[in-house]
């Protein structure tokens, strides 16, 4: 399976959206199809073996719509070029048709038609005036409106087309046999206003939302321009500025103070403060050494370093995060699914009613039924755009996923962003996620019997040819306290599987590792030390014990450490009313100590769990209606992330955890946990504002249209302002989906 992005042109509202997922969703291998209104883009996953993209080009083609599976290969430069040709050729139209209409207003309207010249008032002027409005200007409703119908669908250009034909054909019958009306009873007074001032509010209003709209993918624009443009590489001995497309693998790159480092690799030579912020959102930035990773569009701070590409092109980090973005852009939240169910049978309805508002209006209405009826007609079909309910999800989506990628957190899908803020559970897996995932020196004791710095010397060079994890772990915490003097005679090291090492240093026999091995070699004990290690061991650390020529020396606690923001995020988390949970395959007793730690209620522990069985225990905190998180970094707990109603991975994780889960944070910080949900919460209360307003805008004002408050109030709706209501039900989604942007977290 391969899921493919693709851009679509000559969508306008939700129901081309219904119409072109039924049309990919027929073809046989495409296991889903998410049409967005709002990025004009296709999203497939099929089989390979199965669906061509020939095939996914004609199923679009076949439904009235263009497919341009050949236009992302094309760079973004490119294509925003593309894009802003298309923006100015409709605010060209829109405008053309706005001064036309203006003319033809003021040579038509009672009330204005007195103060216009005669030139402005003569019906062959304003048919001259109005017709390359109608088939130039409004072409694209035309050609969109024949082309559904040929496919037995309708659109809101089948609206817009059916409306403003009717009002144009209507004035060019009077243009032409004035007479015929005047024995109807009718006077002879033609419409080219209407339907030219219909056609420039809707060009105007598509002109204004696609501006908004293009505010709404800032975010993919924002992290597209962090790319570095060029690389100095080492080949040959000579550094020479190549394009970033023709870095390789393998390549030797250095970097300068202030640059910005090109792609991701791994540090060969010299050190570096790096400025990760654009990527991670953490704003400090972090010191690196020999054997770091650098992430390709961060910035060096203060040091020169070369490195070795390790990904390019494709595979670099921030072509990831703009992958996830586009795909999170491109997906369809579960609320919008209904939006668009009713959207799919709006248009049909609306041209019954449009049909029934000219039947009862002709049969029943006041002289002259037939215009009252076509008038009210026109205003139902204009008024009846389903643009807003297409636009109220996926815009707010757009908008929510840029901000989180902004701060370090990839939301990968749509039904993620929805679902975080109703989470009730949330499970931590301990290491790495926790805690910081590599033992640490936590305390350290020893006896007065020689100098520190020379038996700190001593430990260090032995562990040096230790390949066990507690032995970095050792040399780190010397190496810190800067005892780095180098000694000589070293012979006889012998390392002691699941005891520890031995060795003979300077004619001093030195010994590091467990109890165990103390009573197997027979060292001598100190009183002192025996005590800090019963402590040591009720908090469930592990101990290292030192001998020098048997007897025990010193003593090291080491043990996997809290994240520093680890409880002020759990404390966050609860005091939101969510059960905090950890689960890990240590032994109760180091589960409980860090849970302690962490200010997780001990009977929300699980301890000793194998990694198969993490799946299962989310599965069953699910029962019922609660809604579960699971945060997690490793391999193994990829199951679990995807069986969580949430799956969240940290950024410093497995490949295979972080394309489990729906939410990655890419800054590794546990507050981001909260940040999201958050996010969440404003996003749902964006898009029910945006539901709200757009089903609520064709509740009240299609009735409006149809003339509902005429036998009341006298009040009828012009068509004129049923377009300009219309385009502003689109443009004020749009806005408020904008103001997301504004959201602080």
């Amino acid at each position: 399976m391969k899921t493919l992005t693709f851009p679509v042109s000559g969508m306008h509202c939700a129901s081309c959206v219904s119409v072109i997922e039924r049309a990919l969703g027929k073809l046989e291998g495409v296991k889903e199809a998410n049409v967005n209104l709002a990025t004009e883009q296709a999203t497939v996953t099929v089989d390979e073996a199965l669906v061509k993209d020939s095939q996914l080009q004609t199923a679009v083609e076949s439904v009235g719509y263009q497919a341009h599976i050949q236009d992302i290969t094309l760079d973004q430069d490119t294509q925003t070029l593309q894009k802003e040709n298309e923006l100015r050729a409709l605010g060209n139209r829109a405008m053309i048709s706005i001064y036309v209409g203006v003319i033809l207003l003021w040579g038509s309207f009672p009330g204005l038609m007195e103060t216009a010249p005669l030139f402005f008032k003569d019906i062959w002027v304003q048919l001259i005036f109005a017709t390359p409005v109608q088939f130039w200007a409004g072409y694209s409703f035309y050609k969109a409106a024949i082309t559904s119908l040929k496919h037995r669908t309708a659109n809101m250009d089948t609206l817009v087309a059916l409306g403003t034909t009717v009002a144009y054909g209507y004035s060019v019958f009077v243009a032409f046999f004035p007479n015929v009306i005047k024995q109807l009873g009718i006077d002879p007074v033609a419409y080219f206003d209407t339907s030219t001032v219909i056609i420039a509010l809707i060009l105007l209003g598509r002109f204004l939302e696609a501006k908004a709209k293009a505010g709404t993918s800032e975010a993919i624009k924002k992290l597209i321009g962090l790319q570095a443009k060029t690389a100095r590489v080492i080949r040959s001995g000579k550094e020479l500025d190549i394009p970033l497309s023709q870095v390789v693998v393998g390549d030797i790159i250095r970097v300068r103070p202030g640059e910005k480092i090109p792609i991701d690799g791994i540090i060969i030579e010299g050190r570096s403060s790096i400025d990760e912020s654009m990527v991670t959102g953490e704003s400090i930035p972090k010191e690196k050494v020999k054997a770091d990773l650098v992430i390709g569009a961060t910035i060096n701070k203060t040091g020169s370093f070369t490195f070795k590409a390790t990904k390019v092109g494709s595979e670099t980090m921030l072509s990831q995060i703009i992958k996830l973005v586009q795909q999170a852009q491109g997906s369809k939240a579960p609320i919008q699914r209904i939006a668009d169910l009713i959207s799919s049978y709006f248009v049909p309805i609306v041209i019954m009613l449009a049909i029934l508002t000219f039947i009862i209006w002709f049969d029943f209405g006041p002289n002259p039924a037939f215009l009252f009826a076509m008038l009210n007609m026109i205003a139902v079909l204009i008024i009846a755009c389903p643009c807003a309910m297409g636009l109220a999800t996926p815009t707010a989506i757009m908008v929510a996923t840029g901000l989180g990628a902004g701060r370090g957190i990839l939301i990968k899908d749509a039904q993620s962003l929805e679902t975080a803020h109703k989470i009730k559970a949330l499970v931590f897996d301990k290491t790495g996620t926790l805690t910081i995932g590599k033992p640490k020196v936590t305390d350290f004791a020893m006896t007065d019997s020689k100098d520190q710095k020379q038996i700190l010397s001593l430990i260090s060079n032995l562990e040096k040819h230790s390949e066990h994890s507690l032995a970095s772990a050792i040399i780190d915490f010397i190496e810190a306290g800067g005892a780095r003097e180098p000694l000589i005679k070293i012979k006889d090291i012998e390392a002691i599987e699941g005891h520890g090492i031995k060795g003979v240093i300077n004619g001093e026999t030195v010994l590091v590792g467990n109890r165990k091995l103390m009573e197997k070699e027979k060292v001598i004990g100190e009183s002192l030390l025996d005590k800090k290690a019963t402590k040591w061991s009720e908090e469930a650390k592990t101990l290292a014990y030192v001998a020098i020529n048997g007897k025990n020396v010193a003593l090291f606690a080491i043990a996997d450490t809290l994240k520093n923001d680890a409880k002020e995020a759990v404390s966050e988390l609860k005091r939101m009313g969510i059960d905090v949970y950890m689960i890990t395959g240590d032994n109760k007793q180091t589960a409980q100590a860090i849970a302690q730690q962490a200010g997780i209620d001990s009977d929300k522990v699980f301890a000793e769990v194998l990694p198969q069985e993490k799946e299962e225990k989310v599965r069953w905190l699910k029962t019922g209606d609660a809604r579960v998180a699971f945060v997690g970094d490793g391999i193994n707990d990829a199951p679990a992330l995807a069986s969580a109603d949430v799956g969240i991975a940290m950024g410093s994780g497995t490949d295979i955890a972080i394309e489990s889960a729906g939410i990655t944070l890419i800054n590794k910080e546990l507050h981001s946990i909260i940040t999201a949900i958050k996010l969440s919460k404003q996003t749902i209360k964006t898009i029910k504002l945006n539901l709200f307003w757009a089903f609520s805008y064709n509740v009240v004002l299609i009735p409006v249209a149809a003339g509902s408050l005429y036998p009341f109030w006298g009040i009828l709706l012009n068509p004129i302002f049923a377009s300009l209501a219309m385009a502003s039900s689109s443009v004020s989604v749009v806005s408020n989906s904008l103001l997301l942007k504004r959201y602080k977290i």
